[in-house]
């Protein structure tokens, strides 16, 4: 860049010499060349002097990215001889890296992704004063199953107990779930032997919160649940036991939106399959729960059943309004219920059938983080046509202070007509009267460890007549029962 300068200059010195012996004329062109030609040169110097700059500035950008990558490389280098010293080998590393990516590809190929197991088992003592029992109970049935002699009874019912769940979601959002439940199922009382508690499906259309659901479902009803894992204390409370239903099987719908949750089906109750002639008519299952908040909240649930069964269960219609609320070391729940069956040759119903309504409290208070205490009182009034609820069960045929025959009530559970002592038997006193039932429960729930709860319950009974049948062939008005298990949850 200097040299072209001193040619520049040397050209404007000698210039005017040269100028001299020419005319006006042609030395006004010749200025006019030489400013062209300085243009040009200072041109072309500044164009030099900034390709000079722009290789000066891509070499100072080098020369960074230069360092910046050598530093990088030392910190990686200072890493794994960290690592090295730490005891990790990375070779290891990334081998156990790769085996825990197979694992994971193996796991979706084998249908295991979004599989969920869980369960529990409860093996439970019972103690039964009126029917001077005093055992363990554990696996046992709930009804008479293959030749047995046992019945359902509100101190043999889906306590003592096991339960196995699988839950698998698949994508876009579907949900099957099957319980299996030996001897105490929910289909064991109907579909004897079975041993499927529930299985169900449920299938998203459109959006998550409008879902298609089928299958064998549990019944919903009321605050109480049918594992014992999910319920305070290890007897269930009368409504739970005697007014409602065991399972539905069927299809339907579900709608969620926002706190309200919506359930509606139509399917058969308590029943499998129904193969009985003229008897076409489904029965409508439905429930509605709101979450008011993060502490409380409350449902209602119906069952409009048996439109066209003359023979089994009858048309039943079963209500109730249940609600909830928990806070802090408090637990407080409730239930209120109504129902009526009409008469049929299973059912022994006097009458045109039977009505009856009751109500249902639960309070259980936290005395320690681990230790809780737990008080539950139920009552049933079922005094219309010689009483008894859906679950009951009338023990025969007993004669009434006429001599007519009548029906027994239900000695192990406490529904019916009182029975009364003429001096040498036992019989009924007024065939067109039921009884008014109460039960009250105080119970105690441990948290042994995780997973593992210790329960112990004493559960006074008693009626407005002698219902209650004992060991030795007399009826009584109350009952005793008093029984501890333990509920291990997986």
């Amino acid at each position: 860049m200097h040299i072209l300068k001193k040619v520049v200059l040397a050209l404007a010195v000698a210039y005017p010499a040269i100028a001299g012996a020419q005319t006006n004329k042609e030395l006004k062109a010749e200025l006019e060349a030489l400013k062209n030609q300085v243009k040009r040169l200072e041109a072309l110097i500044e164009k030099t002097g900034a390709q000079a700059q722009q290789a000066s500035t891509q070499a100072v950008q080098a020369s960074s990215q230069a360092a910046q990558a050598s530093t990088q490389a030392a910190e990686v280098s200072a890493k794994v001889a960290q690592a090295a010293d730490n005891g990790v080998d990375p070779a290891e590393f990334n081998r156990i890296r790769i085996k825990t990516e197979a694992m994971e590809d193996a796991t979706e190929a084998n249908g295991f992704k979004g599989v969920k197991i869980s369960g529990y088992v409860d093996p439970t003592y019972m103690y039964n004063r009126n029917a001077k029992t005093s055992s363990f109970v554990f696996l046992n049935n709930n009804s008479a199953v293959n030749g047995s002699t046992e019945t359902f009874g509100y101190d043999n019912t889906f306590f003592g107990s096991g339960m196995l769940n699988f839950e698998k979601e698949l994508e876009g959002g579907t949900k099957v779930k099957v319980s299996m439940m030996p001897s105490k199922s929910a289909g064991a009382g109907y579909n004897f032997g079975n041993l499927v508690h529930e299985a169900t499906l449920v299938v998203p259309l459109g959006d998550l919160n409008t879902r298609l659901i089928a299958g064998q479902w549990a019944d919903w009803t009321g605050y109480e649940m049918i594992p014992s894992n999910q319920n305070k204390l290890i007897t269930h409370n009368l409504l739970f036991d005697f007014s409602a239903a065991n399972f539905y099987t069927g299809a339907g719908m579900e709608f969620v939106n926002g706190p309200w949750d919506t359930k509606v089906m139509m399917g058969n109750l308590n029943r499998s399959r129904i193969d009985t002639g003229k008897r076409q008519t489904p029965g409508l299952f439905y429930r509605v729960d709101y979450a008011r908040g993060e502490f409380n909240g409350f449902g209602f649930s119906g069952i409009h059943a048996g439109f066209d069964d003359h023979d089994q269960f009858g048309r039943l219609d079963l209500m109730e309004v249940d609600g909830y609320f928990n806070r802090g070391d408090w637990s407080v729940q409730g239930q209120l219920s109504y129902g009526r069956q009409k008469a049929t040759e299973y059912n022994a119903f006097s009458g045109n059938g039977t009505h009856w309504f009751g109500l249902s409290g639960l309070a259980a208070y936290k005395v320690t983080p681990r230790f809780e205490t737990i008080a539950r009182f139920d009552y049933i009034n079922n005094r219309g046509n010689g009483g008894g609820v859906f679950g009951s069960t009338f023990g025969g045929v007993c004669q009434d202070t006429t001599g007519a025959d009548a029906n027994c009530p239900d000695g192990r559970n406490g529904f019916g007509s009182s029975m009364m002592f003429d001096g040498s038997s036992w019989v009924v006193s007024d065939p067109t009267q039921g009884t008014r039932r109460y039960a009250l429960s105080l119970g105690v729930n441990y948290a042994l460890m995780p997973g593992v709860n210790l329960k112990g319950e004493y559960r006074y009974d008693r009626s407005s007549g002698n219902v209650f049948k004992t060991f030795d062939e007399n009826y009584r008005k109350d009952n005793h029962v008093l029984g501890v298990s333990t509920v291990v949850s997986f």
